[in-house]
């Protein structure tokens, strides 16, 4: 039996999932590893661990599968992290830098105070934030020594994660990236889909250093010197895990849109042909490529705190021991009783951005129960994610009928009925629940011609569960007005 292999390498674990040319799923595993957090604001990865987890999970998926039958593997990553390596022996420099930290604050604001927003903005759709790559690749070159030694002796690799898990599973052959990964540095116009020289000037940066940049569907090379894997398996589709996710959920039309519950919370919608310059402050981004050069754009919004609050009641607060414990718990009491938990741990985002924002609890009184700080928590999750809606209906001028959910915090059917609730919008959860990893395996498919067509996917996507507002007009507009003033009180803009 002809099997593809798709790896999703996330910020927490890495996940390995085994199907069959009929997507029928035969194995998955994953392989969490340790996150690193040297001072107040920064997160690192190291690089070996995410190997070694990657190799892990392989190792289990693979254990009743005939290797010699895998056909393809896709890849699906993390996407701002930023990782160093030597370019000949394939060795780390340094820990990546990951997408949550925030160390470039002080030159994210420097490069606002000099007006350069407006260019980076048109040409690459983001906007000026410590959590794309572009200024973590600009202070490494500054402050760590190793990178900048491998830097002026031409041995240094700079790449996303997938640039990384490709030039580990060739054999250290290849130094690439695809336009979905590439559109989330700061430095790469997305109208050329070319790394820009203006962009990298403003950073500080020559844009030789970046990797060689391909088609998101299609052979990247092939697997050499794998622990566990055969020589010779193609790599032919790589998405980001954002990216991966909308694919899979089967937007492939415009106006569709996903979110996906994971550390944070990633609302996107299919732009269509043309990048929509979003006047909200939502992120214009690359989708994917297809082999023909055909790029598909998103318009984005991120919470970059979601399931990352439950793990710090988990394991901050040690107010539940599991996240399975969330649900229950929120359901043990019928409300928040006033409670307003703005999740802003690590700053706010879209359509925010503010850097310096710190996490706020409101409403706290002697009656406040566990319970209520758990519902909260799920409440808050939902709230930002209401914001980023907005901003993007906003934008298109017009409401949105259906938003496809998933990822972990999906599984959670109060937090889904509450989404549906404040945002008034049906929520539709699939039966095929990894769907950032079943993106990277289309895309895979795609690129050795499993599949010919990408509407081929469509057909794919069966509802497992809907979630339709139950929430009257006035219970929505005083939830949302309490969520504006407890935004407020983090000094930031409301957007209701």
């Amino acid at each position: 039996m002809n099997t593809l292999l798709a790896i999703d390498q996330g910020t927490t674990g890495s996940t390995v999932l085994m199907v069959d040319e009929n997507l029928n799923k035969l194995s998955e595993a994953n392989h969490e590893f340790e996150q690193h957090f040297p001072h107040p604001g920064e997160v690192e990865h190291d690089l070996n661990q995410i190997w070694e987890s990657v190799l892990k999970s392989i190792q289990k998926a693979t254990e009743n599968i005939q290797k010699n039958k895998i056909l393809a593997i896709g890849i699906t990553n993390q996407r701002e992290t930023i990782c160093f390596w030597n370019r000949n022996t394939g060795e780390p420099i340094t820990r990546a830098l990951v997408w949550q930290d925030r160390r470039t604050a002080p030159e994210c604001k420097k490069l606002l105070e000099s007006g350069a927003e407006t260019i980076i903005q048109k040409k690459t759709g983001l906007v000026i934030d410590p959590y794309f790559s572009g200024t973590k690749v600009a202070w490494a070159l500054k402050n760590i020594a190793a990178v900048k030694k491998a830097s002026e002796a031409g041995t240094l690799a700079i790449g996303t994660i997938d640039s990384f898990l490709l030039a580990r599973l060739t054999g250290n052959t290849v130094h690439l990236t695809e336009p979905s990964n590439a559109s989330r540095t700061l430095a790469f116009n997305i109208h050329t889909c070319e790394w820009d020289s203006e962009l990298n000037s403003i950073l500080g940066l020559e844009k030789e250093i970046w990797p060689e940049v391909k088609p998101s569907i299609g052979i990247f090379g092939v697997t050499k010197n794998v622990p566990g894997l055969p020589d010779g398996i193609p790599i032919s589709g790589i998405l980001g895990d954002q990216q991966s996710a909308l694919f899979g959920q089967a937007c492939l039309k415009p106006g569709m849109a996903k979110c996906t519950y994971g550390t944070g919370s990633f609302l996107l919608m299919n732009a269509g042909k043309n990048p929509p310059l979003s006047q909200n402050r939502l992120l214009t981004t690359i989708a994917w490529q297809l082999a023909n050069g055909e790029v598909t754009y998103a318009l984005e919004g991120s919470a970059f705190i979601a399931g990352a609050a439950v793990q710090w009641l988990r394991d901050g607060l040690k107010l539940i021991t599991s996240a399975a414990e969330m649900e229950p718990l929120a359901r043990s009491v019928d409300s928040s009783d006033g409670v307003v938990f703005v999740p802003s741990l690590t700053g706010l985002g879209a359509p925010y951005w503010n850097a310096e924002a710190t996490g706020m609890i409101t409403g706290i009184t002697r009656g406040t129960k566990k319970g209520h700080l758990a519902r909260a928590t799920l409440e808050g999750i939902a709230f930002q994610n209401a914001d980023l809606l907005f901003a993007m209906e906003k934008d298109l001028g017009k409401g949105i009928q259906e938003l496809r959910v998933d990822g972990g915090a999906a599984m959670n059917s109060l937090l889904m009925q509450f989404q549906a609730d404040i945002l008034g919008v049906k929520l539709s959860r699939p039966k095929i629940k990894e769907t950032t990893a079943l993106g990277a395996l289309f895309a895979a498919g795609l690129g050795v011609g499993i599949w010919s067509d990408i509407h081929q996917i469509e057909k794919s996507w069966m509802l497992d569960e809907e979630f339709n507002p139950s929430m009257n007009t006035k219970s929505r507009e005083d939830s949302l007005q309490k969520w504006a003033q407890a935004v407020e009180r983090v000094n930031l803009k409301p957007l209701h």
